[in-house]
């Protein structure tokens, strides 16, 4: 049975994106540590097109994270620019150039109208009629497949306060952000998460939810 799931990369203090997002930090001061973990390996950067990377214990998470991913849906602050707002008469194409990394279609939500965007293999829909548009949007897209809440934090927490997402893989690394986009805000006591995994790797621990409340 497909399922909606998320997974992403929080610091110890709950934040999955740094303070002062800009065009050349768009993750926020010190956001891009989050992710060390992952750029180091060879799976992580065979998605992207690069060569090299190691491997351990992560490696396997990876390749589960994007296992039976039928579509994903975003907010506007992953698919970015920093500034939101309107798109204009030059639309922002996205931080992945001509070839993203998908490989499937994609869902951004956003309160600005936009026709589609394909580049390569990957369709990018704008959905201004919030998550519930874009959840059964995606859902027919994905057919018999897994519908991915790629993020961020304020997107994944519309998701669990709703009710509409089945589980969560947290990568917990050990840094302190002390700020910026923060996870499980505006979600409430009703929700309620079980947990599933558990898996230490190298600068990072893996922690799987199951969402059995709320929904």
């Amino acid at each position: 049975m497909s399922k909606t799931r998320a997974y992403i990369s929080v610091s110890l203090d709950g934040y999955v994106a740094g303070p002062n997002e800009t065009m050349e930090e768009p993750l926020g001061e010190n956001g891009e540590r989050l992710h060390d973990w992952a750029v180091a390996l060879r799976s992580w950067r065979e998605l992207q097109g690069m060569e090299g990377g190691e491997e351990n214990a992560s490696s396997a998470v990876i390749a589960d994270d994007n296992a039976n991913v039928g579509a994903e849906i975003m907010g506007r602050g992953k698919f970015g620019p920093p500034s939101r707002g309107p798109w204009g008469d030059d639309p922002w194409l996205g931080w992945w150039g001509e070839d993203p990394p998908f490989h499937k279609p994609v869902f951004v939500l956003t309160h600005h109208a936009r026709e589609p965007l394909s580049l390569s293999d990957t369709t990018f829909t704008f959905v201004t009629d919030g998550i519930e548009a874009a959840h059964d949007l995606a859902r027919a897209a994905a057919g018999e497949k897994d519908v991915l809440i790629g993020g961020g934090a304020k997107t994944i927490n519309q998701f669990l306060a709703a009710g509409l997402l089945d589980e969560l893989d947290l990568h917990v690394v050990p840094i302190i952000l002390g700020g910026g986009a923060r996870l499980f805000d505006g979600v409430g006591p009703e929700v309620k998460l079980e947990l599933a995994r558990v898996i230490d790797a190298p600068g990072v621990t893996h922690l799987r939810y199951r969402v059995t409340a709320g929904r």
